[in-house]
């Protein structure tokens, strides 16, 4: 409700506020007596606000479809069929939203519609399908006729390996609380060598999006410290698939958790967002030639370099994180790249490449 009457506004004004003050279902429509009730008191200047309510309704009705190409604004009986004896009531269409609709938003909705298809749970999927469907239902025709509203005839997805873990709703509603408003998150926690989950408190500090998988990442529970690496050893991140029950505790997040050092951009610097050994080393590979193309298009890091040894062969080197997802990629990569430095990462890479050959000879 606003906080002065809305005829005082002027008219841009007045129209926002009605906009806003409408009833978002037919069950609530409102006639223009009810809707008067907020809209006007001034008992003696009630007919020219009366009269000024009914064209600020044609007005805005008028906006709807000049700019949405919507009928958002709903008259009952319908706009344009005689009233005459009847008791008009209005209501704005519970799909409609005012949100700016330009060539751009639409396809960033398109292409993260296409590129999430696989790897985002299908709850998050579904918000984006319905957030296209209401854009394309505002725009109607004129969205569909231009090049742009022809985009989904030429994209596709194809599956992916492994599809995305099952979330749970209530969880993920009590995270976004959590985080919004700076509060302790308790979480029943499922680890997956643990028959029952644990609970625990945490601070929790954002999400992570890792290929198809969602952490939460935060610290432990634990008293203020001057030395902020002792504080980073309260660091966690935990699957959001895995916990089972989240609950917001009425109580901040203390101050610490706010220092500069703990922010998300800080904490992946510092490699804490993934697993292993989250230690920056000088990476250098052999890789064979028609392999190493890939690494031309989407390089290891900012500062790679390639030099070629032979017609075989390739050298690549490269400042990158040692992480569980780098020695996943080098295990995947078998007999088309060989790790020449760090030595301790290729006997890793060796001994899981042993371990691999022995279960394929039996």
């Amino acid at each position: 409700m606003p906080a002065h009457q809305i005829a005082s506004y002027t008219k841009s004004a007045r129209l926002f506020a009605l906009y806003q003050s409408l009833p978002r279902s037919e069950a609530d429509a409102m006639s223009l007596t009810e809707l008067m009730q907020n809209y006007g008191d001034n008992t003696d200047n009630y007919t020219n606000e009366r009269k000024n309510l009914e064209n600020d309704l044609i007005g805005l009705n008028q906006i709807f479809n000049d700019i949405f190409y919507s009928d958002a604004l709903v008259r009952v009986p319908a706009w344009g069929n005689n009233i005459s004896g009847k008791t008009a009531r209005f209501y704005i269409d519970p799909s409609f939203s005012i949100d700016v609709i330009n060539e751009q938003t639409v396809f960033f909705w398109e292409m993260l519609d296409k590129y999430t298809a696989n790897y985002l749970p299908v709850s998050f999927k579904q918000e984006i399908a319905d957030k296209l469907t209401q854009l394309r239902r505002q725009d109607k025709d004129k969205f569909h006729q231009s090049p742009l509203g022809q985009w989904p005839d030429h994209l596709i997805t194809l599956p992916s390996i492994v599809q995305a873990p099952t979330l749970d709703s209530d969880v993920l509603e009590s995270i976004h609380q959590a985080l919004l408003q700076n509060r302790q998150l308790r979480i029943s926690y499922q680890n997956k060598w643990d028959e029952k989950p644990v609970q625990r408190v945490i601070y929790p500090k954002g999400l992570i999006f890792i290929d198809n998988m969602i952490y939460l990442t935060g610290f432990n529970s634990a008293d203020d410290h001057i030395d902020d690496d002792v504080l980073l050893k309260e660091h966690r991140n935990f699957a959001v698939n895995r916990i089972t029950e989240a609950v917001v505790i009425d109580k901040p997040i203390p101050d610490w958790v706010g220092r500069d050092v703990f922010t998300l951009n800080s904490l992946q610097k510092l490699c804490k967002l993934e697993f292993g050994k989250n230690v920056e080393i000088n990476l250098v590979l052999k890789v064979q030639k028609y392999a190493c193309q890939h690494l031309y298009e989407r390089p290891l890091s900012i500062d790679q370099q390639i030099t070629i040894i032979d017609d075989t062969w390739n050298q690549v080197s490269a400042t990158v994180a040692n992480t569980t997802r780098l020695q996943d990629w080098l295990v995947s990569m078998s007999q088309l790249a060989v790790v020449v430095e760090p030595v301790d990462l290729k006997a890793v890479i060796l001994d899981r490449l042993h371990s691999a050959l022995v279960l394929y000879e039996k």
